[in-house]
């Protein structure tokens, strides 16, 4: 029995990986974000569409189990500490302003206007408040992969995504625990205690801030070739560091992938950093795509009625129209750059993991109905697939009018 899950194990990590670089081949030749391929290799090979139709020894061809959900998680681990390489300590801190501003309300505007319209469509107060943080977190992976793809991970607009991002995925974090304690309490949403709602949310913040203070202090001095010198040390301690904190991270409540940021900001700036990024951009190239397309294999659209699109339809113009103004027309003004703020608009468009998790608390709770879990699912499926799709029109559109994201205009070569 366990030698027969793990063989369905690997025969749906050969498939995923083998469809999502099929479509990533396609994509390209097509002009297409190759992200938007992997997912949809997903969703094409998955457990709900022909892995599901394909039958070997009576059972399905792909299953997305367990140990493969654990996979796909450590690929966007792996995502985020890459991102984290790309931004030092002392540039986070510089942004820290825009950063804090922009991601504060990238989660405030979606959770207030999220709550507002739910309760106008007739649901109740815990169940718009689980809508509403569902709206609220970011997933930035898409877009770090779109930005790596067109070579603008170090312009201005992408540093402000991934350090809004971070404290988007923080203070969502804390929503979340807040939400989760008030569905668990036998008062409910009548007898809400901000004094306890904001003790919450200040933990989860200190917690982040310590941890990546240790990060910052600690890791420099751990993983240096003065100490390691066998071949492939360095690149073991790094990942063991990296993983490590993310598990810390976890077990203190925040999202693993804010561990894993915060120890790729404190090698940003080691003498080891080069041989970092080298191996863990090679580790990318199997973990990145295997997590989109691990994402995209979870989608089940077999269940979609009339009723679960409009609704899903009201969800998706909610979820993007709060985070393009909540979070693009603050950083327009941080970046004095329209076109720059538009783009952090859309890369924070991309919803993730934390809407995925609201709605299995929901459910599991018996607060949200099939009906409504189905939509939170659409909506994160949907944002995922239009955030790479605009931001490289929006890139594009920028070479063609030959301007950086400044709005300088820069001489085209010949």
């Amino acid at each position: 029995m366990v030698e027969a899950h793990f063989i369905e194990t690997i025969i749906g990590v050969g498939i995923l990986l083998f469809a999502a670089k099929l479509m990533a081949e396609l994509f390209l030749r097509l002009k297409l974000p190759i992200v938007l391929g992997e997912l949809i290799a997903g969703m094409i090979v998955g457990p709900f569409a022909l892995g599901g139709i394909i039958v070997a020894d009576g059972r399905q061809l792909l299953q997305i189990n367990d140990e493969i959900r654990i996979l796909g998680e450590m690929g966007a681990i792996v995502i985020l500490f890459m991102a984290g390489l790309e931004m030092t300590p002392k540039e986070f801190l510089k942004g820290g302003k825009a950063s804090f501003t922009v991601g504060t309300l990238g989660v405030v505007v979606p959770f207030f206007v999220g709550l507002a319209v739910f309760q106008m469509f007739g649901f109740d107060a815990l169940q718009s408040m689980l809508i509403a943080t569902a709206l609220t977190a970011t997933s930035i992976a898409i877009s770090i992969q779109v930005l790596t793809e067109f070579g603008k991970i170090k312009t201005p607009e992408a540093r402000l995504i991934i350090g809004a991002a971070v404290i988007d995925d923080i203070l969502a974090i804390a929503v979340l625990s807040v939400v989760i304690s008030i569905a668990g309490s036998p008062e409910g949403v009548d007898n809400i205690d901000i004094t306890q709602v904001t003790i919450t949310i200040l933990k989860v913040l200190a917690f982040f801030a310590i941890m990546l203070i240790v990060a910052i202090v600690v890791i420099p001095k751990v993983i240096t070739p003065r100490i390691w010198k066998a071949k492939g040390s360095v690149e073991g301690i790094a990942t063991a560091a990296f993983f490590g904190a993310a598990a810390l991270a976890g077990s203190i409540g925040l999202s693993p992938i804010v561990g894993a940021f915060a120890v790729g900001m404190a090698l940003s700036t080691t003498k080891v950093f080069e041989k970092i990024e080298n191996y863990v951009s090679k580790i990318g190239l199997i973990f990145a795509p295997l997590f989109f397309a691990i994402i995209g294999a979870q989608v089940d659209l077999r269940a979609v009625d009339l009723n679960i699109l409009l609704l899903s339809g009201v969800i998706i113009i909610v979820a993007v129209v709060t985070k393009l103004f909540g979070c693009g027309l603050p950083a327009m003004y941080f970046l004095k750059s329209k076109a720059g703020g538009m783009k952090v608009g859309i890369g924070m468009i991309s919803r993730g993991e934390v809407g995925l998790i609201v709605a299995g608390v929901g459910v599991t709770a018996g607060i949200l109905t099939s009906e409504v879990y189905s939509t939170i699912i659409i909506m994160v499926v949907v944002t995922t697939i239009i955030t790479p799709i605009w931001l490289k029109i929006e890139y594009r559109k920028e070479q063609k009018e030959g301007k950086d994201s400044s709005g300088i205009t820069t001489e085209k070569k010949s």
